[in-house]
């Protein structure tokens, strides 16, 4: 069920009025967002809830069995948990990929292998809700998160709907406490800010990233060489804008249907393309992947202790982990070695300058301008990386660096809604943060009507806007 369909709307609707009459009666509250979750995700394919309710039950009993067990067990149940949650995300996710992968590598040395490959269909969110109920059998091991001892509520944890099926990825120690209990009173102010939260959302979308992707990156990224240099580089800087329009768009709406329902989600994303060098990019960017990756793996590998050496390393494994993550392809790995790369480069930087310190925003004119330059810089950087993220091969991928190095500049695929969505796109991105909370706050404070009507001119846009079939979200892939 898409966030941007009138199917979602009217089931949210419905959540939203029940959810609030049942407050006061948390269990039974607890239940129905259980059970509106479950027919959330069942409406894709009823069959993976099997899976769903698989991982909750083996998180749940090992967190609960870890409450309860010598010390010297305790490993042995996070074991299973790890062993079987990434069981079944290799299994659907890589089975695949590594078969081809040694059948290709056995063939180069002139062994010949009939391993057969299976059509394995990938359940939407598996990823992210692996990696939620992961990291809460991990924190209970560690003593950082208390055991949750109601079946109710770790289920909702793990299948809350909002953000089930692309996060953000939700520690235990913030969203169990407030499923647990009911939200507060009301709050108009609060739902009126939510509601901006989820206009911009679709707007993000519907509005720019779905009609980049139809009118623009998916043609370019298709066929590169029907293009020009010009309509090639501009459909890579259309996909950065696209890949975050859609995926941040994503966790507005999800936060802003989380407060309607009295429950915070973290920040997932914190204006990315604004960073000064890669390491504030993952600062910003898929905030909840970056610090799961940091908590769950960087620093269990040894972080930067034990020397420089050890630190890119760690770095490197990290970031190739983080880009199968994605999805399982060898291009996806090329991206993380790129960005696994430079940032053991910007460490190293940062260490023989001494600034590895938080990074203090210039005032001069000379250093503004320096700034602007890292950020430029980085954002290229970031670019060349989507290439490889996007591109369907490695072939299509050096297919789109050819094309740009070619520098033909004719670009009659180039009209003007395109390059307006693809200007508003990254614009929108640069203005102020303090522009965004002083519109979002004006917002909340009109009156209910003209709030509405606002709402019915963004509901039209969209509407115009739309293309013929709802347009998936694209980290429903991973």
């Amino acid at each position: 069920m898409l966030f941007n369909t009138l199917q979602f709307a009217w089931f949210f609707l419905a959540v939203f009025v029940i959810s609030w009459l049942l407050v006061g009666r948390p269990t039974l509250r607890r239940l129905f967002l259980l059970a509106a979750s479950y027919y959330f995700y069942g409406s894709w394919d009823w069959r993976f809830l099997g899976l769903l309710v698989l991982s909750t039950v083996i998180d749940f009993v090992v967190g609960y069995r870890m409450s309860i067990a010598p010390k010297h067990k305790r490993r042995g149940l996070l074991l299973l948990s790890v062993v079987s949650n990434l069981g079944i995300l290799g299994f659907f996710k890589y089975y695949n990929f590594f078969i081809d992968s040694v059948v290709t590598t056995l063939h180069s040395v002139g062994l010949h292998a009939d391993i057969p490959t299976l059509q394995i269909i990938l359940p939407v969110g598996i990823s992210f809700y692996t990696f939620q109920t992961m990291a809460y059998t991990i924190d209970v091991y560690r003593d950082r998160s208390e055991v949750c001892k109601d079946p109710l509520t770790f289920a909702l944890y793990v299948s809350f709907f909002p953000q089930l099926v692309a996060g953000p990825i939700e520690r235990a120690q913030n969203l169990i406490p407030q499923l647990a209990r009911d939200p507060t009173a009301f709050s108009q102010s609060e739902a009126g800010k939510a509601l901006f939260l989820i206009a911009i959302g679709l707007i993000k979308k519907v509005v720019i990233g779905d009609y980049l992707a139809i009118n623009l990156v998916d043609r370019v990224f298709t066929s590169p060489s029907s293009y020009s240099a010009l309509e090639v580089l501009a459909g890579v800087y259309g996909y950065a804008t696209q890949i975050y329009c859609d995926f941040s768009g994503y966790t507005d709406i999800a936060i802003g249907c989380g407060i309607l329902m009295g429950v915070r989600f973290n920040l997932n994303f914190n204006s990315p393309y604004k960073a000064h060098n890669l390491q504030e990019f993952w600062h910003r960017w898929h905030i909840s992947l970056s610090t799961w990756l940091r908590d769950y793996l960087y620093i269990p590998l040894g972080g930067s202790r034990n020397g420089s050496f050890n630190t890119y390393k760690n770095l490197m494994i990290t970031m190739l982990l983080g880009g199968l993550w994605h999805g399982a392809g060898w291009q996806f790995m090329f991206w993380g070695f790129l960005h696994g790369g430079l940032l053991g480069v910007t460490r190293a930087w940062q260490r023989w300058r001494g600034t590895e310190g938080a990074y203090v925003f210039p005032t001069t004119a000379w250093g503004l301008l320096k700034h602007a330059f890292f950020v430029l810089l980085t954002f290229h950087y970031v670019c060349l990386g989507w290439v490889f993220f996007r591109a369907e091969s490695f072939g299509k991928a050096w297919a789109v660096l050819k094309q740009i190095s070619t520098l033909t500049t004719y670009h009659p695929n180039l009209h003007g809604w395109v390059l307006l969505a693809l200007v508003v796109g990254l614009v929108s991105h640069y203005t102020p943060d303090s522009l965004f909370e002083w519109a979002r706050s004006k917002f909340a404070a009109l009156p209910w009507y003209v709030q509405g009507l606002l709402l019915f001119v963004v509901a039209f846009v969209l509407r115009e806007a739309a293309s013929a079939d709802a347009v998936p979200f694209i980290y429903f892939q991973f």
